[in-house]
Parts: structure tokens; sequence; C-alpha cells
């Protein structure tokens, strides 16, 4: 079996998530990427990467995988499990992106003994930017959790948590970007109101939000960026502090 980025490599769906796992692999480096998914539109668009095959079924893949990456649907995860398992080999392992379908779900649909690594990415997996929450079974080796970090590194940062945690995970960086992307429409939505054009308020919003990721990123703890911008008695604060009172029901 191949190691590293010649590793074979099977995502099972090529949605949206899918997708971007299968072309973070591709820009990364990894040589052998397959993806399995029903939808012939989807396969056509997947194809046209020079670095990634798409499938219709499983059917099609010959050998043993040293990944197989289940990005499907959490109502399908159990039935998707059963049928790769005449893909699973003594050292393939298998990583779950279906949301809170547990590891113990996963292991009941899996040959016995079956190395099963729990993921929860996000959607800025697309432009590589990702966060994933990674969960091991007892049954990963540490050089197989390796394995899962590099995967997931093509799309962004990790991080091992207990499974215990993993909705927690799902609550804050999973569905996160939903937050941010709220955030933005509201923001747009006052520009417009107070007499912005929508394309001034939609451009000044984008750069804002950006920015602001960027300053987070750098490290600076949030508390003390949100205080230089906060000038005691400024505009700022003044529209935090009535932001505070709404939510209280107290204007």
């Amino acid at each position: 079996m191949a190691t590293g980025k010649q590793s074979a490599v099977v995502v099972v769906g090529g949605g949206v998530m899918g997708s971007a796992i299968a072309s973070g692999l591709e820009a990364d480096g990894w040589t052998n990427i397959t993806v399995i998914e029903p939808s012939e539109a989807q396969r056509t668009e997947l194809n046209a990467h020079p670095g990634l095959h798409a499938v219709e079924s499983i059917a099609e893949i010959d050998g043993e995988p040293a990944v197989i990456a289940i990005v499907v649907k959490p109502n399908v995860a159990e039935t998707v499990c059963r049928q790769v398992t005449p893909l699973i080999g003594a050292q393939t392992l298998i990583m779950s992106m279906c949301a809170g379908v547990t590891l113990d779900t996963l292991a009941k649909n899996l040959p016995q003994g079956a190395a099963v690594v729990r993921v929860m990415p996000n959607t800025p997996a697309r432009v590589r930017a990702g966060m994933s929450a990674l969960s091991p079974n007892d049954q990963v080796s540490e050089s197989q959790l390796g394995l899962a970090i590099t995967v997931m590194s093509a799309v962004g940062q990790t991080m091992i948590v207990p499974e215990s945690l993993q909705d927690a995970v799902t609550a804050v960086s999973g569905s996160g970007p939903a937050y941010v992307f709220y955030l933005a429409e509201a923001m747009i939505e006052a520009g417009v109101q107070v007499g912005l054009t929508r394309a001034q308020a939609d451009k000044l919003v984008r750069q804002t939000i950006v920015g602001a990721a960027q300053l987070l990123a750098d490290g600076e703890h949030p508390t003390v960026l949100r205080e230089n911008v906060t000038s005691p008695g400024g505009t700022t604060a003044a529209a935090i502090w009535a932001a505070y009172r709404r939510s209280r029901g107290q204007e």
C-alpha cells in the first residue's frame, strides 16, 4: 500500500463537502483520489479536475484504499458503511464526516476492528481555510491518526477532541460559518437602511469581516481587539450598548 500523498483515498459523496475535501487533497499534491458520486453532472464537474477520478458506484473501485472518507447525509451513513465493507483492508482508515453519527454506530456497520475517525469539518474547507475536529476510536493507530490529520490539513486546520465534545464542535465551528454569514447579511441590510447602496454596503461589510478575521488569525484576544475599536463614549460603544439593551428587551 502506498503511503503519504501517494496513498489511495476514496471519498464517498461528491457534494459540497466531499468536493471540497477531494479538490483540497488534489491541490495539496495527493495523486490517487477517487470520488464516488451518483450524480452524472457532479461527476462530470469532478472529472474536469486532472487529479480527480469520479465514478458512479463502489463496484468500480479495485483494491484496498488507505483512506475511505464518508461524506454523506447522516441518514444514509450506516448504509454506506455496509456498502464500503468490501474495500476495507487491514490498514484501511475510515473517516466519517456525517454529523451526529457516533463512532459506535459507525463501528456496528463496519468490519470488526475497523479503524474509524469521526470528523467535523466546516465549509471554509472549500477555500482550504476550514477547521476540522477529529475523534478517533480505539482501533486507530498513531500512524493512522497522523494520516487523518494530514488529510484534513489539506483543507485547513485540525484539532483532536474526545468524541464527547463533537456536538459542541458542531455548534461552534461546524455551524459557525452560518453565524458569520448571517451577521454579514444583517450588516448589509443595516447599511442599506442608513442610506448606502446595496453594492456599497456589500463591499464595506465583506472587507470589514475579512479584515477582522485576519486580525483574529494573527492571535490577539478577541476582547482586546474589540476594546481597540470601542472608545469610551464613542459611536461603537453606543452601538454595542444599544444592541445589548435590545437583546434584554430593554428597548
